[in-house]
């Protein structure tokens, strides 16, 4: 079992921004901006293109939603996208608030927030997301 999959089951603690039956979404713990989002399938499956029409199809319609409610609660242009998956072997898709291209560099260092800040983060997402 990945550690996306502990994550999506509870058995590992997250800032959760979103979830239905299928998908689930949590703040990035290494986060290339603030409001760093990642977008999974509950379904384990290491690489993106091996999901279904259907499951890929629905997974990118869930991290839409969860986009529009990302660009509700943290000021940005955009919300980038990004399917990078070599370091964890679970499909995911990143969701970065940004204001320049520059904030979707995945090789410059990655921000830190504490605790308190990231869960107040994640619930006004949440919030958002549950309102569309």
């Amino acid at each position: 079992m990945s550690i996306f999959s502990k994550i999506a089951a509870g058995e590992i603690p997250s800032y959760k921004c979103a979830e239905d039956e299928r998908f689930y979404a949590f703040l990035d713990i290494n986060p290339v901006a603030y409001g760093h989002t990642l977008v999974i399938p509950r379904e384990e499956t290491d690489y993106i293109f091996d999901l279904d029409d259907k499951t890929l199809a629905d997974l990118h319609v869930f991290a839409k939603k969860v986009a529009v409610a990302l660009k509700q609660v943290v000021p940005c242009t955009k919300v980038g996208v990004a399917v990078l998956g070599l370091e964890v072997p679970h499909a995911h898709i990143h969701l970065v608030p940004m204001q320049t291209e520059g904030d979707m560099d995945f090789r410059k260092a990655k921000l830190q927030f504490s605790a308190e800040e990231m869960q107040a983060l994640a619930d006004k997402v949440y919030a958002a997301f549950k309102a569309l």
